[in-house]
């Protein structure tokens, strides 16, 4: 039987028994000399490529345009905020793994959808430099069909509560705000990118 997640109860947690992220104070001197503190969250499980997480940037397309160009999104319960969160998929690099081979691998079993051609790995980005140390790549990977789109099973860790959605690239920004208006938070990310398309094809219409 399906049920509601829900937060049971909450209490402050030791840096001690944390497993995956802890608090530092950070003690530094500023621009003028002055000497400071700052308080922020570190994770615990940085490898060796220095790289903590990827989030996945996933395109599809039919080589005969049978469907518009699309990409696929996921809905996630997140404890932190307690709301089913939308969002790219996205994961932790393992030990050995590089950024895009992490993005590949968490592709397929959070999805099912097998990459084709990696387009894209930027630089390293941070994700909330006034708070933590986090930081992650967004990898941009197609997925290529030679027709229409087809569906595969993911592959989902024990616990992993994730539902995918295949959205046209057109109409991302309209279904976040749908989805906003059902009580679902949209990940910054995912949201960043849904309004740089919509402006780029704003002013490549000439709508600016």
């Amino acid at each position: 039987m399906s049920e509601k997640p829900e937060i049971l109860s909450t209490e402050e947690l030791p840096a001690s028994d944390a497993k995956w992220v802890t608090l530092k104070k950070i003690h530094w001197k500023d621009q003028e000399g002055v000497k400071r503190q700052w308080e922020c969250a570190e994770r615990k499980t940085r490898g060796s490529t220095g790289v903590d997480a990827v989030a996945i940037l996933t395109i599809l397309k039919s080589k005969k345009n049978t469907f518009p160009l699309s990409t696929v999104i996921i809905e996630q319960y997140r404890p932190p905020v307690d709301k089913f969160v939308i969002e790219m998929p996205a994961g932790l690099i393992d030990k050995g793994e590089s950024p895009e081979d992490a993005a590949k691998r968490e592709l397929k079993e959070e999805t099912g959808f097998i990459a084709t051609e990696l387009m894209e790995s930027p630089a390293v980005v941070v994700n909330d430099p006034g708070m933590t140390n986090a930081n992650m790549k967004l990898v941009m990977l197609k997925v290529e069909f030679e027709d229409e789109l087809q569906l595969n099973e993911a592959k989902l860790d024990e616990g992993e509560h994730i539902v995918k959605r295949v959205v046209e690239l057109d109409s991302l920004h309209h279904e976040l705000s749908e989805y906003e208006k059902k009580g679902f938070v949209v990940d910054a990310r995912l949201s960043h990118f849904a309004s740089g398309y919509r402006l780029a094809k704003n002013i490549a219409a000439g709508n600016i």
